[in-house]
């Protein structure tokens, strides 16, 4: 790669989000600027390596480790030393915060649950249609899944800025203590036991959205309240994570209105 090459993948790169490098992750921890995630080469245990890992984990950041192919792989300048960070649109937010405002606007939650949605153009439709819709928030774990990255706001067509996202380390809790303050967990399922059409979504309630390829895990599939399915009169079977999301949204507005 030519040095004019590297110098204009640069630009690009800080644009999605993507800082690469030993001193620039570094800089980026102490400048408080408000990381996704960082991904740090597999194996590799030198001192600097470590003290990035130590730091990032102080401030709740996710840190991953993944093969040099797949550093590579992600790698605008192709000088990424080992570790790569993905800069955050915007900061998470507590689940009580979600709820307060709710409560401000005089209006029963209205709350969407991603369980483990990795791609990060569906995370981002998902977030536009709940910003559209009038959801108070989204919610989606720490781990295995696509977090508020560039590419999220990019798909999401601004809504990043207006719907608030809350992050946590254990999604099954989230959901048992949503329960307790007297929120209905809504699942999609395909074998769901009742229909979308039945489903009392004027109240307070949490539609949890299944990960793209399994549905929702078993843990989460446990807390819910009501496992709903949707109508399918074609001879496809399921539906984009972000379309089911849209519709049973859109079911809870009309019941609101």
């Amino acid at each position: 790669m030519r040095d004019n090459d590297k110098q204009r993948s640069l630009p690009q790169a800080e644009a999605d989000g993507i800082i690469e490098g030993r001193n620039a992750v570094i800089e980026a921890l102490r400048s408080g600027e408000t990381i996704d995630k960082i991904y740090l080469a597999k194996g590799e245990t030198d001192k600097t390596l470590g003290h990035i890992a130590s730091r990032a984990r102080e401030k709740g950041i996710v840190v991953v480790e993944a093969d040099r192919r797949k550093l590579d792989g992600m790698s605008r300048t192709h000088a990424h030393q080992g570790v790569i960070a993905l800069a955050a649109m915007r900061e998470y937010v507590s689940v009580q915060s979600l709820l307060d405002a709710a409560a401000e606007k005089g209006e029963a939650p209205l709350l969407v649950v991603c369980d483990e949605i990795s791609d990060p153009h569906n995370l981002g439709a998902i977030l536009r249609t709940a910003e559209c819709a009038g959801a108070h928030g989204v919610i989606i774990p720490m781990r295995r899944s696509a977090g508020l990255t560039a590419i999220v706001g990019k798909t999401s067509a601004g809504a990043v800025s207006y719907i608030p996202v809350a992050r946590v380390s254990n999604l099954p809790a989230t959901l048992e203590e949503l329960k307790k303050k007297g929120v209905w967990v809504y699942g999609t399922a395909a074998e769901g036991t009742t229909s979308l059409y039945d489903a009392d979504l004027k109240g307070p309630a949490a539609i949890v959205i299944g990960s793209e390829g399994s549905g929702m895990g078993r843990l989460v599939r446990e807390k819910c309240d009501f496992l709903v399915s949707i109508p399918m009169k074609g001879h496809i079977s399921s539906l984009n994570a972000s379309a089911a999301a849209a519709i049973l949204l859109y079911e809870a507005v009309r019941r609101r209105m």
